[in-house]
């Protein structure tokens, strides 16, 4: 094994996973590169029509929630940008990170926080999201991956929700193992009373708090850090499953489809570094960079020094400079000083071999 970094809880062995080349998860999924279904006609859509309406009276009254910005009081903008944090963090940091992917672990006063701030962000109880998350990894961009960027922007973005899953989608997830979420009795009781609880910490909350401590109007509350925040928190997270498998750089791996984007990055928390995410996806900073436009690293890391988050688990730097040299695109910062250090030496080397003249 390599030696302990210092800043990190778990380390891991480069031979481990030399051979890991996408979507291996903490939950010991074994990646699937090709499927079937690809030379399969896919069946028809069947559209979700309650969906549909919904989603269109969210967006809409975002829209109108904007207009009404300049006349709410400060403080309600202030705690929209708070709401906003707060939710993609319940997303980020315990769906995915925690959850999904076991890049980490948390004690139960952690776990609580973190089920609590993703209901208010109303994406499916915790349980649900991560068996989705898994599915993806697993058998991401063939029509088992319930968001398959492979159908198109619209598609991946917000379409596979307002349509009836793909079979493979269903077929494959019944596969998927969730013991270890179903072990965790925070999970459970949210599953169990998810609805109430989206009710109090989505809509409730957001809207109560700015009118009562305050004195913004009902309706301004229920507009800006209710249905405002909501929409920019689903957008944002969508943006992971549609732009960052679309448009960027890819300095891991350049055989897959997932990218590193600059607006997914900010807009999602730190979620954007998706093409080091998709390579390495056992690392809780789906990063590299620490900190660095990476909120939901510092939320964890924050925890972390409080003695609530432990087992980090972060992958050494020679495994991903080896992995970038090998598969990436040659964008990684690493590997462009390397080649330009062994362009140089060859330079030199050339010009010592060179017969003087005498």
């Amino acid at each position: 094994m390599p030696p302990r970094n210092p800043d990190f809880d778990v380390a891991f062995d480069p031979l481990e996973l030399q051979t890991n080349d996408d979507h291996v998860n903490a939950g010991g999924i074994a990646p699937v590169v090709t499927e079937a279904t690809h030379e399969q006609k896919r069946p028809p859509r069947r559209i979700v029509w309650r969906n549909v309406v919904l989603f269109t009276l969210l967006h809409a009254y975002s829209l109108w929630g904007i207009i009404c910005i300049p006349w709410a009081h400060p403080l309600t903008w202030l705690f929209t940008i708070f709401l906003y944090t707060a939710s993609a963090i319940g997303v980020t940091a315990g769906a995915h990170r925690l959850w999904a992917h076991r890049s980490y672990k948390a004690k139960l006063p952690m776990r609580i926080i973190l089920t609590m701030m993703n209901s208010m962000a109303l994406q499916n109880d915790i349980i649900e999201w991560a068996r989705d998350h898994r599915v993806h990894h697993k058998y991401s961009e063939t029509d088992a991956d319930p968001h398959n960027a492979r159908r198109g922007f619209f598609f991946s973005h917000i379409g596979w929700l307002l349509v009836r899953k793909h079979p493979d989608v269903k077929d494959k997830g019944k596969n998927i193992d969730l013991s270890d979420l179903y072990a965790d009795p925070v999970l459970r009781f949210q599953r169990k009373y998810y609805v109430p609880s989206v009710l109090l910490m989505c809509f409730l909350i957001p809207t109560l708090v700015p009118h009562f401590l305050w004195g913004e109007s009902l309706w301004y509350a229920f507009l800006i850090p209710g249905l405002l925040r909501l929409c920019a928190t689903l957008n944002a997270t969508w943006m992971v499953n549609s732009v960052a498998h679309m448009k960027g750089d890819k300095p891991y791996n350049k055989f897959i489809n997932p990218v590193e984007n600059i607006f997914v990055i900010f807009g999602a928390v730190g979620e954007g570094f998706h093409n080091y995410h998709h390579t390495f996806p056992h690392d809780y900073s789906t990063s590299e960079f620490g900190w660095k436009f990476n909120l939901t690293t510092f939320f964890i890391d924050c925890f972390a020094k409080m003695g609530l988050a432990t087992d980090r688990r972060k992958m050494p730097y020679n495994l991903v400079f080896r992995r970038a040299l090998k598969t990436g695109d040659g964008s990684h910062h690493g590997v462009q000083k390397h080649l330009q250090e062994t362009e140089a030496n060859e330079e030199k080397t050339l010009e010592s071999e060179k017969p003087k003249d005498e």
